[in-house]
């Protein structure tokens, strides 16, 4: 690289870092909110929280990489046409082609990151997420008791302990359990300890009562009946996801390419899941090039423009609605794609077609008619 090239080059560079990781702690900010309850209300420690919603960051990335690398290429080229600098660059005989060197040597590292991220670590930080998610929900709920506090383990399940001791006693406790919605079941006791087992979470009562009513059968009315009892045991996981047999369904993001390119028959996938996962693995395999294709858009708009001696918005305006106007479609592509098969084309359409279309206007536009300079006055 010339020494202009590795000035350029350390400007989109430095400015692509930071406006990706501002952006990116921007979005994980406002997405971690939906997970502050876990710490604010359910006890579970800071650094559990950061763990859970760092997680996420690789899909953030992946997203706003190319966004990123678009307005960073646009907005530079833009500033250094303002500033006079690609004037003097292109008096000195450099061509568009020669001025683009760098901005698509950082498109391509972009691209490249993108690749990294959409093939590998997307899809195991993302099962990593839902593991954790899965653990917090089914077999964390010991953790997630609070003394003085109604926690709902689930839908069905409602647990109260006046206080819990450091040692994890809990005293005072309040259980009432519509796991069996037509035999529902309330029981109090002086005291408890909480156990993990491999079923998930269980807590030992000691010195309770068990309250039960029984629904009506065979003409016989309902009937209230109690138990009172010494040592009894519950389990706190939900009964319908817990124990060894419990099956965490695995979503398209935690999948990698070839295992949504070729679902395993084993699986007994519905066919809508299955053609769903196909476009999902096509649209994970072209999206990394959306950063090419996006950087080549925003380097055509910002070198095609001519120098305004009073400076020009029009290219930042060009530059940022066709890339929103691609977005959109991609979007509408991405879902077309996941009902019918058959437009998975447009996917690989609509990330190559903008490279071509963008390198053909960096090449001067080579098959339209040049405009005649107008002639001269008095002849």
């Amino acid at each position: 690289m010339t020494r202009l090239d590795r000035y350029l080059f350390r400007q989109l560079g430095v400015a692509l870092l930071a406006v990706t990781i501002g952006l990116a702690a921007l979005v994980w900010l406002t997405q971690s909110l939906r997970f502050i309850e876990l710490v604010l209300d359910r006890g579970l420690s800071l650094a559990v929280f950061i763990e859970l919603t760092g997680l996420l960051l690789p899909s953030f990335f992946a997203v706003i990489l190319p966004i990123t690398t678009f307005v960073v290429l646009l907005f530079t080229y833009v500033r250094l046409t303002a500033d006079r600098e690609l004037v003097v660059m292109r008096a000195a005989g450099l061509s568009d082609w020669r001025l683009a060197r760098p901005a698509l040597a950082v498109a391509a590292l972009a691209t490249a990151l993108c690749l990294f991220l959409q093939l590998w670590l997307v899809p195991v930080s993302h099962a990593a997420f839902r593991a954790w998610q899965f653990e917090i929900r089914n077999q964390m709920a010991a953790v997630l008791l609070q003394e003085g506090v109604f926690s709902a383990l689930g839908d069905d399940l409602t647990v109260y302990a006046r206080r819990r001791d450091g040692d994890g006693t809990l005293r005072g406790i309040l259980v009432h359990d519509t796991r069996e919605p037509a035999v529902p079941v309330t029981i109090m006791a002086e005291q408890g300890r909480l156990l993990t087992t491999p079923a998930g979470p269980r807590v030992i009562l000691l010195n309770g009562v068990r309250q039960q009513l029984e629904p009506a059968a065979d003409g016989r009315p309902a009937r209230f009946s109690t138990l009172s009892f010494a040592e009894n045991s519950l389990d706190l996981a939900d009964s319908n996801r817990s124990g060894p047999e419990a099956v965490r369904n695995r979503d398209s993001r935690e999948r990698f390419v070839p295992e949504l390119l070729h679902p395993d028959p084993a699986e007994n996938l519905p066919e809508r899941d299955i053609t769903k996962f196909r476009a999902e693995g096509h649209g994970r395999l072209a999206s990394p090039f959306t950063a090419l294709s996006f950087a080549m858009v925003g380097l055509a708009v910002a070198l095609a423009s001519g120098f305004r001696r009073y400076g020009d918005w029009r290219p930042a305006v060009i530059g940022v609605a066709i890339v929103v106007s691609l977005l959109a479609i991609g979007l509408s592509v991405g879902n077309l794609a996941a009902r019918d098969n058959r437009f998975i084309p447009l996917i690989w359409l609509h990330a190559l077609l903008p490279i071509l279309a963008s390198a053909w206007v960096l090449s001067g536009q080579p098959g339209l008619p040049r405009r005649r300079p107008l002639p001269a006055e008095g002849r």
